[in-house]
């Protein structure tokens, strides 16, 4: 059996190491279901369409009337409140990792909204929400013509029929 010299340097752990470990056991494997910075948040899809916004909140478990939606401008503020179970007499709860309590989420849209046509429904514990853009916001398709333009002393010209 060859016996290794014992260097210190080579058993200490390096930086990279310890802030790889640090980071593992806190943010990508916590000890609850989810991580402390997000508690409280919502998960949000917002997609774009031509004509409106859409915006996805998960929200299992909860009731519509325990739901808040606001949109103020174009900001869209989604918040709530989920009671949680109280433990029975005879029960003893081996793992509990369903949030409760209050969330909020707030978003800026990249345009001005009709807030006034905003809908609101839930889908199989998803919220579902469809805000209108306001009529300038929209996107219009412009035609191109390959006809050139007309010169004069103030610049191009263009004809553009009425």
């Amino acid at each position: 059996m060859a016996m290794d010299r014992w260097d210190p340097l080579r058993d200490m752990m390096s930086l990279r190491d310890a802030m790889e470990h640090l980071i593992q056991d806190n943010f990508v494997r916590p000890a609850g279901s989810l991580l402390p910075t997000l508690r409280g948040t919502v998960a949000l899809d917002v997609i774009e369409k031509s004509d409106a916004f859409e915006v996805r909140a998960s929200l299992p478990g909860i009731k519509p009337g325990d739901v808040e939606i606001n949109v103020q401008g174009r900001t869209l503020t989604i918040r709530g409140e989920t009671t949680a179970e109280q433990e029975q007499k005879g029960e003893h709860w081996i793992m509990r990792e369903r949030r409760s309590g209050s969330f909020a989420r707030s978003v800026t849209l990249p345009a001005a909204v009709e807030t006034d046509q905003a809908v609101a429904r839930f889908d199989q514990g998803v919220l579902i929400i469809h805000i209108p853009k306001v009529e300038a916001a929209k996107s219009k398709p412009i035609a191109v013509r390959d006809t050139p333009p007309q010169s004069s002393a103030n610049g191009p010209q263009f004809n553009v029929p009425t």
